[in-house]
């Protein structure tokens, strides 16, 4: 277990243990299995370390994408935003590896708890969806929702950032006009970012 192998202690410093693990990349596998302990705290420790591997080095992780995904479904908020995270982290380099966590992402997205969890789903959805024609189509209709649900709402101006990002991408046709309508009337009504973000949303969709 990477118990063992890092001498995990929660209150030790992450970011000395995210070093280690990038130089010791061997040590990764026994760090994720601890994803599914039934430790709360120990899941929360093990996956903040991953997150930082993620962002320094996410091609160690690809090979692991089945885990994040199914580390989605833990209970504790924290793992499942900061698994939704390294996911998205992966997309570029295995999108298809990805995938599997689809149905947790959109599990996620109506979390009625969490507002960085639901801001993460939105997040990996957006970044899935722009990859492909086929992938767009496939989350669209959780991406339209959680506009709708959470327009207005505290994380709703960042989730716009990654609907910019998903309109940049691959869309389907149906898709793209689907969002174009979407967005027609934050961008002829609104003031500030929300009003500059749905226009640029509008001018990719053309």
């Amino acid at each position: 277990m990477a118990e063992n192998i890092l001498d995990i202690d929660l209150s030790a410093d992450r970011s000395e243990n995210v070093t280690r693990i990038l130089e010791h990349p061997d040590a990764l596998a026994d760090l994720i299995e601890v994803l599914t302990s039934d430790r709360r705290r120990l899941r929360q420790y093990a996956v903040a370390i991953l997150a930082g591997v993620a962002k320094e080095n996410p091609q160690l992780l690809v090979s692991y994408a089945d885990a994040f995904s199914d580390a989605l479904y833990r209970p504790e908020a924290q793992t499942r935003w900061e698994c939704l995270d390294i996911l998205r982290a992966l997309i570029p380099f295995e999108p298809t590896a990805c995938a599997a966590g689809v149905p947790g992402a959109e599990d996620s997205l109506y979390d009625e708890e969490s507002g960085p969890v639901r801001l993460a789903a939105m997040r990996f959805l957006c970044t899935f969806g722009a990859t492909s024609a086929p992938h767009s189509k496939q989350v669209w209709s959780h991406i339209d929702e959680g506009i709708q649900c959470y327009h207005g709402d505290f994380e709703f101006s960042d989730m716009m950032g990654s609907l910019v990002t998903f309109s940049q991408g691959t869309l389907d046709p149906s898709v793209k006009k689907a969002l174009k309508e979407r967005m027609k009337f934050d961008a002829e009504n609104a003031r500030g970012p929300l009003k500059r973000r749905a226009c640029q949303i509008l001018e990719n969709c053309n």
